[in-house]
């Protein structure tokens, strides 16, 4: 017996782990962002969408942390890999079982009674390191799972803030639709009166309701857009569609700063990278379980009860029984089984590579795209300031010029049109520079979606 758990031991000492070791792949990153910009240094570590001073939005942005439907998908396929990581440890250590057999055995004219209950321990010895491989894969696994719920976080928070903003600013494009049909409705009465007493032509008058008609067509189609885009943000809260309350105008919203950040810091702040290379240790990990089939399979068996042929002297001393041995199983053929589940670990090993540096250059990709967009959206939405004052004066004269009789109504129908147009298009710019700053956030990930992860935790009172 002594020789049996010398030589158990010495196998577990001498146990190797088979596969590769996992090395982060090297990563190039480049040295700055190919556009400039100010930035704020730590604005990324905060709730930055409280920057835009509107209490509504911070109110909208708690409920959906709390209640969006995906995040709590993610959070339970979190505890789902906790599970994985238990079962798997599990196999560390014997697994026991205990059993009651009774049987009967008829010889002859004679019937001989048996009972037996006894516990049972089987024990498989890692010695190539199947179990430590499926660990380490199932605490990527885990940790990769934590960084996607943490991406979920960062993508819904960055969603009800863009949702929002294009909210309101859909909502002031609508009421620039309102306001200008009911501009042109005042017009039209005042020109069908003044073709009543042929002050002006059919043709002045038709031109006069068909700029009315325009404005109004275009209010459907902006009430259409407000009530899908309150329906979007419902979802993101996890609700029924419907109406969402509104805050500050788009006019009364602070732009925030742009978060300071290295190309290089994208790899520790962005979720969706650090659950990328997870799956890529997990991947790694995989490789070196399927490699432990090539090697024998070593179990300890064991159990220790009590036998009798009578029920009732079941436990009366000298009915103990025990035993204890050793199973060896080695594959011999399995017709290329094996190799192929080597093959396909080593391949999935390489998928999960070529992802994580794809995920990269996404992430490298969409913050560049956000800058980008933000810096020359600024720079478009000043120059369609200017336009709309011009637009503006424009509008002003032509409407003096054609009471004063030195123009005709068309200079006056294309002012107008040409104002409607430019105020809508400075609006959608507004709300979309905005939007990019979001985009900015989302991109660079950092310390912000840990403020926003806070959110789910119960206030106290």
């Amino acid at each position: 017996m002594r020789n049996f758990m010398f030589v158990t031991m010495l196998l577990l000492v001498c146990g190797c782990s088979v596969g590769p070791d996992y090395v982060r792949p090297d990563v190039k990153a480049p040295d700055q962002w190919n556009v400039e910009y100010k930035a704020a240094a730590d604005l990324a570590n905060t709730q930055w969408w409280k920057l835009f001073g509107d209490k509504v939005l911070d109110d909208l942005i708690e409920t959906a942390v709390r209640g969006n439907l995906d995040l709590k998908s993610a959070t339970a396929k979190v505890d789902q890999y906790l599970g994985v990581l238990d079962t798997t440890r599990s196999q560390y250590f014997p697994q026991i079982s205990a059993g009651f057999n009774p049987g009967a055995t008829h010889t002859g004219s004679s019937t001989t009674q048996s009972y037996q209950a006894t516990v049972n321990a089987t024990w498989e010895l890692d010695l190539w390191g199947k179990i430590r491989r499926s660990s380490e894969a199932a605490q990527a696994q885990i940790v990769g799972s934590e960084a996607g719920r943490r991406a979920v976080i960062m993508t819904v928070v960055s969603n009800v803030a863009s949702g929002y903003i294009t909210l309101r600013g859909m909502d002031r494009q609508l009421e620039i639709a309102r306001d200008t049909e009911k501009a042109y409705a005042e017009s039209l009465k005042l020109f069908q009166l003044r073709f009543k007493y042929g002050t002006i032509s059919q043709l002045e008058l038709s031109q006069a309701e068909s700029n009315y008609e325009a404005a109004r067509q275009a209010i459907p189609s902006y009430e259409s857009l407000v009530r899908q885009q309150e329906n979007l943000i419902s979802l993101l809260l996890g609700r029924a569609p419907g109406p969402i309350p509104r805050g500050k105008t788009i006019d009364e919203l602070i732009p925030p700063g742009i978060p300071a950040g290295l190309p290089s810091l994208l790899l520790e702040r962005r979720p969706d990278i650090i659950q990328a290379e997870q799956n890529l240790i997990a991947a790694n990990a995989e490789i070196g379980v399927a490699k432990a089939a090539y090697f024998p399979k070593i179990s300890l068996t064991g159990a220790l009860g009590v036998s009798s042929g009578d029920i009732s002297r079941l436990f009366v001393p000298g009915a103990g029984i025990w035993s204890a041995g050793a199973q060896l199983a080695q594959p011999l053929f399995n017709f290329g089984q094996t190799a192929g589940q080597v093959k396909q670990a080593e391949a999935q090993q390489q998928q999960a590579l070529y992802q994580y540096q794809q995920t990269i250059l996404t992430a490298f990709r969409e913050v560049e795209d956000a800058l980008i967009k933000t810096t020359k959206g600024r720079e478009q939405l000043e120059a369609q300031r200017r336009q709309v004052a011009s637009l503006s004066d424009y509008d002003r004269l032509a409407r003096l010029q054609f009471e004063a009789g030195t123009s005709s109504y068309l200079q006056v129908l294309d002012a107008d049109r040409s104002l409607f147009t430019g105020k809508l298009d400075k609006t959608k710019t507004h709300y979309d520079l905005l939007v990019s700053l979001i985009s900015v956030y989302k991109a660079m990930g950092g310390g912000w979606v840990n403020e926003a992860d806070k959110l789910q935790e119960p206030q106290k009172k």
